[in-house]
């Protein structure tokens, strides 16, 4: 708007220069034809000497306002000749003021003066309008002096924020309220007071000038699933601080615990199986999860004498971490004689156990201990957990009818062995999708192969579909598949000692698919689970003929061998090689004559294994140190042993220990950790064990 004012000036200019130049041009262009005419102008008729018309001679100049066409009279000079001084000379006088014709009046005068004296008039006229077609001003051309478009929104956009250094400080209104975002949350404060101790039932309280409104509106944001879970783990490492500060004090104020330790171990601690719902029951068996070492299970009878309603009769389990000795972390409860169990080959969060009816049972020991009973003795509350899952009475055409024998985990190879130190059932270290098999052998040669499911979603009405599945619970088993034993053992020559009795399976580390199952008659039997050929399929001792031996017990080695240990009712010990039909070495009578009730490798030396008799005695061999016999032997008593097994560390050998967990009959539970000298391995022990297999060949 303001050029446009400013240009409004310029064309007044423009104009008004452009009338005066025209109006010069037409005097000076008249001038010049008066003068060089001016002797035949004189005879015109218009002339005023001559007296003629006079009547058309305007005394005065006229000009036409606003207009650039011809005067409408002419102008004529005067100009006389005079003689001054007697010489004759010819005096000039100024010429007269312009005279201006009008045309159009005097076309309208009669024909004879139009005859006679508008000739030279034409021509001016004819003149003038060539000028004026030359001068004439040309309006019908317009331009734009300014061109300015409205703004879009995305031009506007890039105006304001296109730029990296451009910060948005201002709004449309209430400009002087700046507002800048940050990440950060506002923090919310509020004025609290509170008294220790209290006086009175207000020990705490807000702020005077806060409303009730004020006080509704602030809620507090508490995550109760990680409040649980830090309180577990915070609780599980004051828990083993005290532990060790208790285990360590133990030897020197305690004089039981002097007395319980072995002369082969450097130390011993005593599981605290004195409390009440452990009290007059008898240990009948004892596992030790292969993965998580510190993690034994203790199977205990029934009462001796009535104690508790809800658990006289029942059996309980007692899963124990031996850093913690003061208590059992889980205790669980079946109505059925449990004679074997095994823990889930990854985490020890899920307990299989085999019982005496031929059921499965698990317990998922990750369940939330609300869903299950509460009992309070002595003053304190227990939680015992029911199974999560049974096959009892449910999955009758494809269960056991006779007692289970064993029940084993079926990991893949490429299974990682994991180690848990701190909460060993939480549910965050759980691996997702959890899926495997368990295998369960009955006494009458059947095998069956089970998957273990874990479901998406737990049910705290329970499900229709799984009558055997624990309200709330998410672990279930679904049958795979059934193996008959009994088939592939019966031989010719055997039918005098009737059907052969399977007593134990172990799976190949090396390779799941393979299995080996010990019988009665001294046999060990090879077989896979897609029912391929494989050699030897069985395995024999080197005494020839057929003799009613029980291979009680077998046990792979832990260092990835192709070997395994086979211990026998007749107190023989046989090692294995999975490519030979007899064995690499066999020592007959190494119990005196006692039947072999455990038999377990080291978990740190390649070349140590523990046995265990049935005269409650506990002897240690060293291969590399004699491969005739074994290097120490020591006989439990009073208290006579019942269950053996064997924990330890092999993964870090500088900090390793090797312990036996050892039941009496008593009902007491134990742990002799061993001396260093069969704890560390020896230089190139595993080179020299091979070296030795090799010779023994």
């Amino acid at each position: 708007m303001l050029e446009l004012m400013n240009t409004q000036p310029v064309l007044k200019m423009i104009l008004k220069t452009t009338r005066m130049t025209l109006r010069s041009v037409t005097g000076t262009t008249t001038i010049l034809h008066v003068s060089l005419n001016r002797e035949r102008r004189r005879k015109s008729f218009l002339w005023p000497e001559g007296g003629r018309y006079r009547k058309f001679r305007k005394p005065s100049t006229q000009r036409t306002s606003g207009s650039a066409s011809c005067p409408r009279s002419c102008l004529r000079s005067k100009a006389a000749r005079s003689v001054a001084g007697g010489r004759g000379q010819l005096q000039t006088f100024p010429p007269p003021k312009p005279l201006l014709v009008g045309f159009s009046w005097t076309l309208r005068q009669p024909l004879a003066a139009r005859r006679v004296g508008l000739r030279p008039l034409s021509k001016s006229r004819t003149r003038s309008t060539k000028l004026l077609r030359l001068i004439d001003l040309d309006f019908s051309f317009t331009f734009s002096l300014l061109d300015l478009p409205p703004v879009n929104e995305y031009d506007m956009y890039i105006r304001n924020f296109g730029k990296k250094n451009t910060k948005q400080a201002y709004v449309q209104y209430n400009e002087d309220n700046m507002d800048r975002d940050v990440q950060t949350e506002e923090v919310e404060t509020q004025e609290v007071w509170t008294q220790h101790p209290g006086e009175g039932a207000a020990v705490s309280g807000g702020s005077e000038r806060s409303s009730p409104l004020d006080a509704a509106a602030v809620v507090p944001k508490v995550n109760m699933p990680r409040l649980c879970s830090f309180l577990r783990a915070a609780c599980q490492v004051i828990v083993v601080l005290l532990e060790e500060d208790r285990v360590a004090l133990e030897p020197i104020w305690t004089p039981r615990a002097q007395d319980c330790t072995l002369h082969f171990s450097d130390s011993s601690a005593q599981l605290n199986t004195s409390l009440p719902f452990l009290q007059n029951r008898r240990v009948s068996y004892l596992h030790a999860s292969q993965v998580q070492r510190q993690m034994v299970v203790s199977v205990h009878g029934r009462p001796g004498k009535a104690f508790a309603p809800l658990l006289d009769g029942r059996y309980v389990l007692c899963v124990w971490d031996i850093w913690q000795p003061s208590g059992p972390q889980k205790v669980l409860i079946c109505e059925s004689k449990v004679t074997c169990c095994c823990f889930s080959p990854f985490k020890a969060f899920l307990l299989f156990a085999g019982t005496v009816h031929g059921s499965v049972v698990v317990w998922d020991l990750r369940e939330d201990a609300r869903i299950h009973h509460y009992v309070k003795l002595s003053g304190c509350f227990w939680t015992f957990r029911t199974a999560t899952f049974s096959t009892d009475g449910v999955l009758t055409s494809v269960n056991h009818r006779s007692p289970l024998q064993a029940i084993e985990p079926i990991a893949g190879s490429v299974c990682k062995r994991q180690s848990c130190v701190l909460s060993p059932f939480s549910s965050q270290e759980e691996p997702a999708g959890l899926s495997f098999h368990v295998a369960s052998l009955d006494e009458s040669g059947v095998l069956n192969v089970w998957v273990v499911v874990e479901l998406a979603k737990a049910d705290t009405a329970g499900a229709i579909s799984d009558l055997g599945l624990l309200p709330g619970g998410r672990i279930k088993l679904v049958h795979s598949a059934a193996i008959q034993l009994s088939d592939s053992l019966s031989h010719k020559g055997y039918e005098f000692w009737g059907s052969t009795q399977t007593l134990n399976v172990k799976f190949l580390p090396s390779d799941p698919n393979r299995f080996v199952v010990g019988t009665d008659m001294g046999l060990i039997s090879q077989g896979t689970r897609q029912d391929v050929r494989v050699s030897p399929r069985l395995f024999r001792p080197q005494q020839q003929g057929v003799r009613p031996v029980k291979v009680n017990v077998i046990d792979f080695s832990p260092f990835g061998e192709p070997i395994f240990l086979a211990g026998c009712s007749d107190g023989s010990i046989r090692l294995h090689q999975l490519t030979a039909e007899q064995p690499l070495l066999q020592w007959d009578k190494s119990t005196d004559g006692r039947a072999v009730t455990g038999l377990q490798w080291s978990s740190t030396r390649p070349a140590v294994f523990l046995v265990q008799d049935d005269t409650s005695c506990v002897y240690i061999w060293d291969l590399l140190e004699s491969d005739l016999g074994p290097v120490a032997k020591q006989p439990v008593y009073p208290d006579r042993l019942v269950a053996m097994t064997v924990v330890g560390e092999a993964e870090k050998t500088r900090s390793g220990f090797l312990a036996l967990v050892l039941a009496r009959a008593s009902g007491d539970v134990d742990v002799q950790y061993l001396r260093r000298e069969w704890v560390a391995p020896v230089g190139d022990e595993l080179q020299r064990l091979r070296l030795l297999l090799r010779e023994a060949l």
